[in-house]
C-alpha cells in the first residue's frame, strides 16, 4: 500500500506541474520569421496566432504570392519554436517521474 500512496502523491505533484506548465505556455509568445524578417508571426505557447507583421515593401500586387508563401513559412517557424518550448516545459513537468520508455505526455 505504501507504493500506491507514493504513486498517488507523484500523480498529484505531476498534475500541479502540468497546470503550472499550461499557464506558462499560455503566457508565452514565440515569434517566427521568414524572408529575412520581412514577415513575422507571433504565436502563443498553445499555437494560437496573436500577431502578424508584414514589411510594407511586400504589399505590392506583384508580390502577393511571395507574401502568402512567407506568411506560411513564418507561421511554420513560430510553430516549430512553440513545439520546442512545449517539449522543454513537458520535460520539466515530468522530471523525476519514472515513466516507461516511449511514453509521452500529455496522452
Amino acid at each position: 500500500m505504501k507504493n500506491l500512496g507514493n504513486m498517488l502523491k507523484q500523480a498529484q505533484q505531476m498534475q500541479a506541474r502540468m497546470q503550472e506548465m499550461q499557464a506558462r505556455l499560455e503566457a508565452l509568445e514565440v515569434e517566427g520569421a521568414a524572408g529575412a524578417g520581412m514577415v513575422k508571426v507571433v504565436l502563443s505557447g498553445k499555437g494560437e496566432m496573436r500577431r502578424i507583421a508584414i514589411d510594407p515593401s511586400l504589399l505590392d500586387k506583384e508580390e502577393r504570392e511571395v507574401l502568402e508563401d512567407l506568411i506560411v513559412a513564418a507561421h511554420a517557424d513560430a510553430k516549430a519554436k512553440v513545439e520546442a518550448a512545449m517539449a522543454a516545459e513537458m520535460q520539466k513537468a515530468t522530471a523525476g517521474l519514472a515513466l516507461p520508455p516511449g511514453m509521452k505526455l500529455p496522452f
